[in-house]
């Protein structure tokens, strides 16, 4: 017993030791990283001269966290995701009963969201609730149906896209020209920009049939670059970077309409008083049943038969290719539906905004849809919608958290730190949690029962 109680010891001054050690060295590395970007600020004084001013106590909080951060990961987490697995790959033929609530959790998060708006109205009033129904809920749920119409290129294709900005872009600058133009309402211009995209989305798939890997993510990238610079070049029907204003509003159906001036207005049909948070109510009911609908329409692809050939795809091209499927035909459908959806996220975007520049479809918002994607686990719609509401509701939390600027001083502005704390959280999640949120899988086809297929019985980086 006392050899086995010494062994014990031994090994817990050893981890002790080694969590001390790294967290050290991680501070180190943090300090040669930060001393620049954090301790160390240019402003301009009274009579236009640079002044360096020095923010060591900021800087000593960075490092500070990053050692902590370091030391409780190698003598805590590390060992606690270790027996957890062990433990999970003890229990892996037992038959486990899910709870109620992760059974019916995309039912109670749908309730939820439709009940979101009038709870957001009570709270903080009418005008109060604009913030909170446009910031945290349309915008969240724009870039959750942009993250799964890019999940059926990346998650369920396995075809690496660095360029889907580009169909987002074709569906909004689709509406703002064609609806000033020639006057199409909304509901005529939603179905004809998912068109447009799709066939935009077709046409990047032709050249990159042949391609894999890093040469289809340098593809894909040129192409939204290539689109961004057309619409910043053909000045005579973009404006270039001045960008289309005065875009007009969707109404409900034709019946009635949000524009003040107009005889049909929604506020006035119903007795309600002048508010715009009535506009923002109905973009966000509008963009949430465009959400259910592209996960719905991924949901009955998977279980078709060219679902399964974008797995088979995603798994292994030559085995695909051997097994008779038509790869062309397979990798067109998936970038043209992928894009289609993008198209029809571009359009709300530009009747939400009612203004549109290139400035908004640069190469970042790719790689955020691509980023929310893998972290909510490819090939799964539950941890995608999760990952976006992280991401981007996060950011806009920053935005809020005016309190910071009490313990940092009147001139920290947490938009500038923004990108570095999400840096920061995306490589926490991947050493947590290398298969996304949701790291497991429902295959689409089975023998005698549905088992969710945990992402540690696949290889890295596919599926």
């Amino acid at each position: 017993m006392s050899n086995i109680s010494n062994t014990h010891e031994s090994a817990g001054g050893n981890l002790t030791a080694r969590a001390l050690r790294e967290g050290f060295f991680a501070g180190l590395v943090s300090l040669g990283l930060f001393v620049l970007f954090v301790g160390l600020e240019t402003t301009q004084n009274i009579r236009n001269e640079l002044v360096l001013n020095q923010r060591w106590g900021l800087l000593a909080i960075f490092v500070i966290i990053a050692a902590v951060g370091r030391f409780l990961s190698v003598a805590y987490l590390g060992p606690f995701l270790a027996a957890r697995k062990a433990a999970g790959a003890s229990k892996a033929g037992a038959d486990t009963e899910e709870s109620f609530f992760k059974r019916n959790f995309s039912k109670i998060a749908i309730v939820a969201l439709l009940f979101y708006p009038p709870l957001m109205m009570m709270l903080f009033g009418v005008q109060g609730s604009l913030k909170w129904v446009d910031n945290f809920g349309i915008q969240i749920l724009i870039y959750v149906m942009l993250a799964w119409g890019l999940n059926i290129v990346v998650g369920l294709a396995g075809l690496l896209d660095l360029g889907y900005v580009a169909f987002y872009a074709v569906g909004a600058y689709s509406y703002a020209l064609l609806s000033q133009q020639f006057g199409f309402s909304f509901w005529v211009l939603l179905p004809l920009a998912g068109i447009l995209a799709a066939f935009w989305g077709m046409i990047l798939g032709f050249p990159v049939l042949r391609l894999k890997g890093d040469y289809l993510a340098i593809v894909t990238l040129a192409f939204g670059e290539i689109i961004r610079l057309v619409l910043i070049n053909w000045t005579e029907v973009t404006k270039g970077t001045f960008g289309v204003s005065g875009i007009p509003k969707a109404s409900v159906f034709g019946i009635w309409s949000f524009d003040v001036s107009a005889p049909n207005n929604f506020a006035k049909a119903f007795g309600l008083p002048m508010s715009s948070a009535y506009y923002k109510v109905f973009l966000f009911y509008l963009i949430l049943a465009l959400a259910l609908l592209t996960a719905y329409v991924t949901i009955r692809l998977r279980r078709m038969p060219i679902g399964r050939a974008w797995e088979a795809l995603r798994e292994d091209e030559i085995a695909c290719r051997s097994l008779g499927i038509n790869t062309v035909t397979t990798k067109l459908t998936a970038f043209s539906i992928g894009a289609m959806f993008g198209g029809f996220a571009g359009s709300f975007f530009a009747v939400r905004q009612g203004f549109v520049s290139p400035e908004s479809f640069v190469f970042l918002e790719s790689a955020i849809i691509l980023a929310i994607v893998v972290l909510g686990g490819m090939g799964s719609l539950v941890g995608i919608a999760i990952a976006a509401a992280v991401m981007v509701g996060g950011t806009e939390l920053l935005r809020e958290m005016t309190f910071l600027k009490a313990i940092f001083g009147p001139d920290f502005t947490p938009e500038l730190y923004r990108m570095l704390i999400f840096g920061l959280a995306m490589v926490v999640v991947m050493v947590w949690k290398p298969r996304g949120f949701v790291g497991s899988r429902e295959p689409t086809a089975f023998l005698k029962e549905r088992k969710a297929v945990s992402g540690s019985f696949t290889k890295e980086g596919h599926g």
